[in-house]
């Protein structure tokens, strides 16, 4: 079955991870892209991190999957006039250069505007296309800083630490990416004009923030690390099992913290009845879950949670997660096996639709995959053509 997005037509001139991760979000669930890199190197994600068998990386292979890959060199004016003539079939430009960039080349959203105005073009940079810092550089762990959520993460006192992964902005900012180009996707069905989508790596991270914008502008309270806690609910922590695990409890409201007191075999404590109450003494709530915790194994701890309805997790590591029968039976790790690098284990798309759901056709292509058959069938050019472009390093 065609996915949602088949017949749509994606140019992905960006590189690593963030406007990429977009088009890869897109592709999975039918669109066709094209993904254009320089031509030799290509796009600087293909050594990044752990090689696998085809000299790619593991991250190339997994997030630049369903791509078919070009080569050309923008840079050139022979270069620009072949993206301006895909551009002018796509439906979609996703790409990351500083702001400006494209239109020094004579490739940007305004001057391919008048070429195909459907065209929806998404913008992904370190501090979006206007404001004082737009031309400054930046990457992932630069807008995790810049967000606020760097200086939340570690604990009381020390070091901040790397908030989960350290390409969180660049997924999320894909993810954003791709809300924002669906929209404007809409858009244009409706009225026959395209439009800029602008996004900046920190705001994708400063979106998801909670709490932390309206509490500080309405009383000048200032979030502070807290390790594994958060700010306005206790018990919500991370606990230690008697057979060294870890895991996490969720209390969200006063019900469940009477679930909790039921697991643990106490008498509520009206002293503790609100979450108002146990936020002002959070250490020694948190005392009191880590005693109870740290006296059961952790296959007994679950059960206890799982009969009691307390929301209770392992913190699971990657093995872990291999191991675990929720993500083998919802297919979460699937293996694909690729020409190149043979047998390679990645996650599984998503959301989940009932009708067009996902798929991975294919893992991370070679480079200049695609050549031949978009130059050539797409654009019409002769092999001698091809050959001579190729030859002149225009791709």
């Amino acid at each position: 079955m065609a996915g949602p997005l088949s017949g749509v037509l994606v140019l992905d001139v960006a590189t690593f991870l963030a406007a990429p991760f977009c088009a890869t979000l897109l592709a999975e669930f039918g669109a066709t892209v094209i993904k254009i890199e320089q031509p030799g190197a290509g796009d600087s994600l293909r050594k990044l991190g752990t090689p696998s068998a085809s000299g790619d990386s593991f991250i190339w292979m997994s997030d630049s999957r369903n791509k078919t890959s070009i080569t050309l060199d923008l840079r050139t004016p022979e270069g620009a006039e072949l993206f301006r003539k895909l551009a002018a079939r796509a439906d979609v430009v996703v790409e990351n250069f500083r702001p400006g960039t494209m239109d020094d080349w004579g490739i940007g959203y305004a001057a391919l505007a008048k070429l195909n105005p459907k065209l929806v073009m998404l913008s992904v940079s370190a501090y979006g296309q206007t404001g004082p810092y737009r031309e400054m550089p930046g990457f992932a762990r630069i807008a995790h800083a810049f967000s606020g959520l760097a200086y939340l993460a570690g604990e009381p006192g020390r070091q901040p630490v790397v908030p989960g992964s350290t390409s969180l902005a660049d997924y999320m900012s894909g993810m954003f990416g791709a809300i924002g180009v669906l929209m404007a996707l809409r858009h244009a069905e409706k009225t026959g004009e395209g439009q800029l989508v602008d996004i900046g790596l920190y705001e994708s991270i400063f979106r998801i923030t909670d709490e932390l914008a309206p509490v500080y502008a309405a009383t000048g309270i200032q979030r502070e690390r807290l390790g594994a806690d958060i700010g306005y609910v206790t018990p919500h922590s991370h606990y230690q099992t008697a057979d060294g695990d870890w895991v996490a409890i969720a209390c969200s409201n006063d019900k469940m913290w009477q679930r909790l007191m039921r697991a643990m075999g106490i008498a509520g404590d009206p002293s503790l009845a609100t979450n108002a109450q146990r936020v002002q003494r959070r250490g020694d709530v948190n005392a009191l879950v880590a005693k109870w915790t740290g006296g059961l194994p952790l296959a007994k701890l679950l059960e206890i949670c799982t009969r009691e309805e307390v929301p209770c997790a392992k913190l699971l590591s990657i093995a872990d997660i291999f191991a675990d029968p929720q993500y083998r039976a919802r297919e979460n790790l699937q293996e694909r096996h690729d020409p190149r690098a043979g047998k390679v284990t990645v996650p599984a798309p998503a959301p989940r639709l009932s009708k067009t759901p996902g798929e991975i056709t294919h893992l991370g292509p070679a480079l200049g995959d695609g050549n031949d058959a978009v130059y050539g069938k797409l654009l019409g050019l002769s092999a001698d053509e091809i050959a001579d472009l190729k030859n002149r390093g225009i791709i």
